[in-house]
Order: C-alpha cells, then sequence, then structure tokens
C-alpha cells in the first residue's frame, strides 16, 4: 500500500499498481547507483593514472635540477 498526500487529498495505491510503482522505484535507484558508482570508479582511474605519470616526471625533474645547481662551498 502506498499512501501519497498532495495539497491535502489523500490518494491510496493498492494491488498491482502498488507493486509496479514500487519495482520501478527500485529500478531506478539501482540506475542511479550504478551510475553515481561508474563516475566515481572513472574519477579514481583518472586520478590514479594521472599521479602514476606525474609523479615520477616530477622526481625526475627535480633530479635533473639539482644536478644543474651549482654547489655551494
Amino acid at each position: 500500500m502506498i499512501v501519497i498526500t498532495r495539497n491535502g487529498k489523500t490518494t491510496v495505491v493498492t494491488g498491482w499498481r502498488a507493486w509496479l510503482i514500487g519495482a520501478v522505484a527500485f529500478v531506478a535507484a539501482c540506475g542511479l547507483m550504478f551510475l553515481i558508482a561508474f563516475v566515481m570508479l572513472g574519477v579514481a582511474i583518472t586520478v590514479g593514472a594521472v599521479l602514476l605519470i606525474v609523479v615520477p616526471v616530477a622526481i625526475s625533474l627535480a633530479l635533473i635540477a639539482s644536478l644543474f645547481r651549482p654547489r655551494r662551498m
């Protein structure tokens, strides 16, 4: 049984219509969760790939820069 109150008017949905509305709501919620998980996984993979490239490049540039720095005595 689904009870909807809108503008002071109460509507009661029972039977197969309530099951259908519940099933549609369940499928929509699962689809939304799948979409959110898909986007979060994509962001995580992108950040990981960028870090795998940027960190070694930054380390190598720092090492090269330290070779060209004048020595202090």
